[in-house]
């Protein structure tokens, strides 16, 4: 019979300030808590087991949970998508992917400009609605490139698609991620087209990321070498740059991102479907608006059913985060946080507490495990700790 295991992974949704996130400027922050701060109820990751993980909620529910439960610290240097996404798929990071909170060096800059033929603009960071109103118009004149960055480690170049076509604009982000390597090795280079006229500039839905690839071996290419299959969902794709997955399905956000995932719960495949929601972070965490994200939250929770429903006696379904994004704090970056990790499926034990483990990488050692593949260096198997009794044994279920 397949084995299908489903990794949800809910963008930034952390779950209280790691011990060292004073060192990131992240001390006291909790994104759960600030999103539960709007009056939100979310009965079905409650169900889970959410609202059990230890300090998620000040009181945790008296009622069992259907699952596994745990909190993970990042043993990683960073607070990223792309490292927390290499850890939960067993890389460490020795140090944070570099920022650029003064612009990019000028001599990599000229470097692209030379390479593209186009000159460059803004370098600094923006908004990316913003940096297309106050540069698009110069960029339509000049046909130069809008280079600009974010709290993250990005560099995104935004061009008019019909001053830059889309394709050529590809190629400018493919020539610029081979230039950003090494110490300015930046975790992506995002192309971002935009069409209308001034001032009524909008971004078109062409975004590509180009990412820097894993420094080492990920769960993904065990799994794809073992002739597992690998269906990536969102962003995952972009942020190993491809390696080891087997299917991508993009897509333009949460909704859609929803609708992929209970598609493929749907579809027989043996191997596992890794899912990122990327709204919470990107349109609710980054832009302080934790009413938006409670409503993206509950539209999450309310899925949950139906995913279950679907569930073979052989699936296992993991709901995790990769950083946390408190929408309630000054900043509008990532915030160094505790993620959740939430297990369910038939052959999975109830209301067990796995506690505090030491790194992301758990989950993706766990995965492996339970297709008797080998494990990588970091993180270690909770699988004989989540299965339940009757499923560690052939005999008396």
């Amino acid at each position: 019979m397949n084995k299908r295991i489903f990794l949800i992974v809910l963008d930034s949704l952390g779950i209280g300030a790691l011990p060292d996130a004073a060192d990131y400027g992240d001390e006291g922050s909790h994104t759960l808590r600030s999103v539960l701060s709007t009056g939100v109820s979310l009965p079905n990751l409650e169900a889970l087991g959410l609202f059990s993980v230890e300090g998620a909620v000040k009181k945790p529910p008296e009622k069992p949970a259907a699952g596994v439960y745990a909190r993970m610290g990042e043993k990683s240097k960073g607070k990223d998508s792309t490292i927390g996404h290499w850890e939960l798929a067993g890389i460490f990071s020795k140090a944070p992917l570099p920022t650029y909170p003064h612009g990019f060096p000028c001599d990599l800059l000229e470097q692209l400009s030379q390479e593209t033929g186009r000159p460059i603009l803004c370098n600094q960071p923006y908004s990316g609605t913003q940096v297309i109103a106050d540069f698009g118009r110069e960029q339509m004149q000049s046909g130069g490139l809008i280079v600009y960055t974010s709290a993250d480690s990005v560099l995104q170049i935004a061009a008019h698609q019909d001053v830059v076509p889309v394709e050529e604009l590809y190629a400018c982000c493919r020539a610029a991620r081979k230039i950003f390597q090494g110490r300015h090795g930046v975790g992506r280079v995002i192309a971002r087209p935009f069409a209308g006229e001034y001032p009524h500039f909008y971004r078109t839905p062409y975004r590509h990321d180009f990412s820097l690839e894993p420094p080492g071996k990920t769960f993904l290419d065990v799994l794809s070498e073992n002739g597992k299959d690998v269906l990536a969902v969102g962003k995952i794709f972009d942020l190993f740059a491809g390696r080891g997955v087997t299917e991508s399905f993009p897509t333009s956000g949460n909704t859609e991102g929803i609708l992929r995932t209970k598609e493929l719960l749907a579809r027989p495949f043996d191997g596992l479907c890794f899912v990122n929601l990327v709204d919470f972070d990107m349109l609710y965490g980054h832009r302080n608006d934790p009413e938006g994200y409670a409503k993206a939250l509950l539209k999450f929770d309310s899925a949950i059913p139906d995913f279950l429903e679907q569930l073979e006696p052989e699936d296992l379904l993991m709901i995790t985060a990769d950083h946390g994004c408190d929408p309630l704090t000054p900043s509008t970056d990532h915030s160094r946080e505790y993620v959740p990790w939430l297990i369910v499926g038939e052959s999975v034990g109830k209301n067990i507490n796995l506690g505090t483990l030491p790194t992301f990488a758990d989950v993706s050692a766990t995965i492996l495990d339970a297709f008797g593949l080998p494990l990588l260096p970091l993180g270690t198997s909770r699988l004989k700790e989540i299965l339940a009794p009757c499923s560690k044994t052939k005999t008396g279920c």
